[in-house]
């Protein structure tokens, strides 16, 4: 099952910390869907730095407005 976290309307500082509370709370190959208002590209940055090979990034929607991106958790 995968869940939606809309984070736009969330102040900026903010956004971050759910994402990762998020996928934190995952088990290992459950995933979640991210609503985003910008490209997310230095958040995939962060992800593949703080856990690499244990993530996979599929992007679903590529905006100009709205970014979706597939978020799960590997190992």
């Amino acid at each position: 099952m995968s869940t939606q976290l809309d984070v736009r309307a969330e102040p900026p500082a903010r956004r971050h910390t759910l994402i990762f509370e998020t996928w934190n709370a995952l088990a290992v190959g459950e995933a979640f869907e991210l609503v985003n208002d910008h490209d997310p590209k230095p958040l995939y940055y962060q992800f593949a730095a703080e856990h690499t090979d244990q993530f996979e990034w599929t992007p679903l929607e590529e905006g100009p407005e709205v970014w979706r991106i597939n978020i799960s958790k590997t190992a």
